[in-house]
């Protein structure tokens, strides 16, 4: 009887984590490439996705930078040493740190214009192929 209350009580125990990182209210702050920080910010670790946070860096980006994202699709998001995907949310990119209280959680950020993402032209690769042989034949 007694492990069948231990049982539930564990239960709850779990019931009231899972409620309480539906919940969570997080911190994220993104380091820029000059070392230089936007935030942070407060949002939700389950309802706030990867792509939300790309939105709100472009639209914090400091004016003063000499590097610009124009898009969302032009920054990518590091955390934990990972490239994080658009689609999933903060808790599921956090890196889990049992039972220590929540911190700051720093992003960093990569900004990858699109035009350097498309592949180099292949006129503007064009050498004059010659062959040469620097053989010696005895």
């Amino acid at each position: 009887m007694a492990e069948a209350e231990e049982a539930k009580v564990e239960g709850t125990k779990e019931e009231e984590r899972a409620g309480a990182a539906e919940e969570e209210e997080v911190e994220v702050k993104f380091r820029l490439f000059d070392g230089s920080d936007i935030g942070p910010i407060r949002c939700n670790a389950a309802n706030t996705t990867v792509a939300a946070l790309k939105d709100r860096v472009v639209a914090d980006w400091p004016k003063d930078k000499s590097i610009v994202p124009k898009t969302a699709n032009d920054v990518k998001l590091i955390s934990g040493g990972k490239i994080l995907e658009n689609d999933k949310n903060i808790a599921q990119c956090r890196a889990p740190f049992g039972d220590l209280p929540s911190t700051v959680i720093t992003m960093h950020v990569v900004v990858q214009p699109s035009s350097a993402k498309s592949k180099p032209d292949k006129k503007a690769n064009k050498l004059p192929k010659t062959t040469r042989c620097s053989c010696t034949i005895l």
